[in-house]
């Protein structure tokens, strides 16, 4: 494993391509396609260079299709880049050595390896064989991780018969049996509701600073970003448009203000447009994007000119800078190519 001083994860020109077949629809176009194949490649990643240190927690972002699960699957060794390099803790995934997979561990919250129609604890025991766990090891980490995702009482229990929330976590306790330093978590808190949500989340925070593992984590709840990521990735079309702290990120692409006026009756629409750029309005409640340069001025026209029966003021939701972010690296695109 990687010593404090290096990188514990590494892509340098991370690249990823498919080839994929063309079939026109109907008989006739499977007919053609059983004599004659065409195909295209598809590239998913291309040329992702980033560098992560033991210890930090990094969230990666992007919306559906942008690459961020290939990304994640030549991480752990699931597939073979078309180009470029990656290593975890100095090895080399795609090479699935015993070390590296001792080392790592990859929780996807669309997928499970719980058996359904057994108790948790089978799965364990089969985890804790696989890896060579011994059995003082696998019943102390058992109690420990139990105990910290409070299921000791549900091990027992048919996993069919646990809450989605309740799956989730024993999914993770199973991923960290053998404890791995170093997570890649794919949508851990997929579907669940939101306590659940809030509780995973605080295990992941608890886990890594009682371990000191790395955690690199996609998702499309942004308070999971918010909650535990300081640094974020944002990759867009295959390609990494961001790589910075999350703080940063605000700045940069979330200068803007978001003032929350609660009316206490409607108005004309122009007068909320004259205020600045109307983002929502839902009922009384009326989100306006202001300028900080114009923040108090703003204000204080929406006291003087409007019902208003409460006012808010915060930073925009990390949902649109990372919007605004994509939108930059498109516009930079089409400026390069013309269109």
């Amino acid at each position: 494993m990687s010593d404090a001083g290096t990188p514990i994860i590494e892509a340098t020109g991370l690249t990823k391509s498919f080839t994929v077949a063309q079939k026109d629809p109907g008989l006739a176009g499977a007919l053609r396609h059983f004599f004659r194949r065409r195909t295209k490649e598809i590239r998913a990643v291309t040329e992702v260079s980033f560098t992560i240190r033991p210890g930090e927690v990094v969230g990666f972002l992007g919306a559906n299709g942008a690459g961020k699960t290939t990304t994640l699957k030549m991480l752990t060794g699931l597939l073979h880049p078309s180009a470029g390099s990656c290593a975890v803790g100095g090895w080399q995934p795609f090479q699935r050595t015993r070390d590296f997979l001792q080392a790592i561990t990859l929780v996807m919250g669309n997928k499970q390896q719980l058996m359904w129609d057994l108790p948790t604890v089978d799965t364990l025991k089969l985890n804790a064989a696989i890896y060579g766990v011994s059995d003082a090891e696998y019943r102390a980490r058992v109690d420990e991780l139990a105990a910290m995702l409070e299921l000791s009482d549900k091990l027992t229990q048919p996993v069919r018969k646990l809450s989605l929330g309740e799956r989730m976590k024993a999914e993770l306790l199973a991923a960290l049996l053998h404890g791995p330093k170093v997570l890649f978590l794919d949508e851990p808190t997929l579907g669940l509701d939101v306590n659940a949500q809030v509780a995973v989340r605080h295990f992941l925070k608890r886990y890594n600073a009682m371990t000191g593992a790395t955690i690199l984590m996609t998702s499309h709840y942004m308070a999971d970003i918010t909650a535990l990521c300081p640094r974020v990735l944002v990759i867009h079309e295959g390609a990494l448009v961001h790589d910075g702290g999350l703080d940063e990120l605000m700045r940069r692409f979330g200068a803007r203000r978001e003032l929350k006026i609660e009316l206490a009756r409607a108005v004309e629409r122009g007068a909320l447009d004259a205020l600045g750029e109307v983002l929502s309005v839902e009922g009384s409640v009326a989100r306006i994007a202001v300028e900080p340069a114009q923040l108090v001025s703003v204000v204080g026209r929406a006291l003087a000119e409007l019902p208003v029966s409460d006012l808010t003021v915060h930073d925009p939701p990390i949902e649109e800078v990372v919007g605004r972010v994509i939108g930059k690296s498109q516009r930079a695109n089409h400026a390069e190519t013309g269109t």
